[in-house]
């Protein structure tokens, strides 16, 4: 069962209802720059692992600038569309709602309440966001002002989007209640990162496949399901991508089987090696 940690009370709960009802997933974003951007990411992995889990969901998205442009930003992301809220007069009788919240947003009177940081783009004013290495943050970085909109990000924001997996892999290695820095080194070496095991889980593709070993499966969810924490299913992937007791097969079918929650495209280049 997904657990995550309510932003008002700082308490962890139960992201779905015990009789797995349905779960309204809302996003509240309204600007077009990267911090809104990384809420539909963080909306959408939350959406991806109750899924995972056997919820229903409903996903839905509130705000009132520049939406259509954010929504473009979002596909291009690999995000999975939302519903418009304002759209809808009524709710469908869902069980659980959980909004996805930037800082400085608004608190919604009901409901769980999920926090997410601000990402900045390179040059940006101060805080403490983090560098990135091997596509994961690392060191320390300077943050924009809590929910203040950055025009330099909002400009930025269709260069980042020139590598959207990059993109959302810089944006998903790190947790998602600290700042994160989007400059060129980070892009570039999640570029790496994501090329490297692409090619390998083309490779591991032609060996025969093999079933998820228990202990990996187990390591996997007990990462995602606890409070949504993407850096420790990133560290089982690094650990899968080189153990030597795994075969080949199960490396695969490990990768495939999590990207279901990352939606990092990791098996694109199947079928392309001679």
């Amino acid at each position: 069962m997904l657990r995550i940690t309510d932003a008002r009370t700082g308490e962890t709960v139960d992201a779905a209802p015990a009789r797995r009802g349905l779960t309204r997933v809302e996003a509240h974003a309204s600007a077009f720059d990267p911090s809104s951007l990384r809420v539909l990411l963080v909306a959408d992995l939350l959406v991806r692992a109750l899924e995972l889990g056997g919820t229903p969901v409903w996903a839905m998205l509130t705000g009132h600038r520049r939406q259509a442009e954010l929504r473009g930003a979002a596909a291009t992301l690999g995000i999975r569309p939302f519903e418009d809220a304002h759209d809808l007069a009524s709710g469908l009788g869902e069980a659980q709602i959980v909004h996805v919240v930037g800082d400085g947003g608004a608190t919604p009177a009901e409901g769980v309440v999920v926090g997410v940081a601000p990402a900045v783009g390179a040059g940006e004013p101060s805080g403490s966001a983090s560098a990135v290495r091997d596509g994961e943050p690392s060191a320390s970085a300077p943050a924009a002002p809590a929910g203040e909109p950055s025009p330099a990000a909002s400009a930025d924001l269709p260069g980042l989007l020139a590598d959207p997996s990059a993109l959302r892999f810089v944006l998903l290695a790190g947790p998602r209640t600290t700042p994160v820095r989007l400059d060129a080194a980070a892009l570039d070496e999640a570029g790496r990162t994501l090329a490297r095991w692409r090619q390998a889980v083309a490779t591991w593709a032609r060996r025969p496949s093999r079933p998820i070993p228990d202990e990996v499966r187990g390591r996997l969810r007990a990462a995602w399901e606890d409070d949504l924490d993407v850096p420790e299913v990133l560290d089982v992937l690094r650990w899968v991508e080189t153990a030597p007791d795994l075969t080949d097969g199960a490396r695969f079918e490990t990768y495939a089987y999590t990207d279901r929650l990352l939606g990092l495209d990791l098996a694109r280049d199947l079928g392309t090696l001679a």
